[in-house]
């Protein structure tokens, strides 16, 4: 995979972010895309054969759009300023999610605000076994590769049909249920960078599937 010419294309995209400039340059934008859905289908394999349960994500399929959704945010630019792909993709659970961008490129995963009645099942796992999830967060190697839960809104209170002094109250006021790491462009560019995605993958994986687990059942 060519990322060096991924990441020019994309610093000269955003330079020029229209739809004008793109479409003079579709043929630049396809051929990156096309190299980062090979990419894809090469790391799909490669997840595929360490995990049993992982849903199979060809790189067409897993990629997102580069345009951004003017109609929910219509201050933003056109284009984004990364390429971005979910793996193992199983339809209405948390993924695994590759971001390869400009100003920064991350691994993340597991759930982004999800809806009320998929929020509740969380929390209702939390309250029946969180020691488990509070042991998944807490393992040394996860902590040190992707620190804790993303910030992001919290409630200040206890959730509805729990206790403030209930033992896990600090996790059942998250409404984001998802941990992220980020890389630098030197890394992106190593000889090991797919060694990284797959210690990502490996690390990340009890935490997504008490996850899937909480929302399915």
């Amino acid at each position: 995979m060519n990322f060096q010419n991924q990441i020019t294309f994309l610093k000269e995209l955003q330079q020029n972010n229209t739809k004008e400039w793109m479409d003079a340059h579709r043929k630049w934008y396809k051929e990156v895309r096309d190299d980062f859905i090979g990419w894809l289908d090469e790391m799909n394999a490669e997840l595929a054969a360490i995990d049993d349960d992982y849903y199979d994500t060809p790189g067409r399929k897993g990629i997102n759009r580069i345009n951004n959704n003017l109609m929910f945010h219509p201050n933003k630019p056109i284009y984004k300023d990364h390429f971005g792909a979910g793996l193992d993709k199983r339809p209405n659970t948390g993924d695994f999610y590759v971001e390869i961008g400009i100003e920064r490129s991350m691994f993340a995963g597991g759930l982004w605000r999800p809806d009320s009645k998929r929020l509740r099942s969380i929390r209702d796992a939390i309250d029946y076994d969180g020691e488990e999830f509070q042991k998944i967060l807490n393992k040394k190697s996860f902590k040190s590769l992707f620190g804790g839960l993303y910030e992001d809104v919290k409630l200040t209170n206890a959730p509805k049909g729990f206790s403030n002094d209930h033992p896990h109250i600090d996790l059942l006021r998250h409404k984001t249920f998802a941990v992220a790491t980020e890389f630098s462009t030197k890394e992106v560019l190593g000889h090991d960078f797919e060694k990284k995605v797959i210690k990502a993958y490996k690390e990340m994986l009890p935490f997504r599937r008490y996850l899937n687990q909480a929302i399915t059942v």
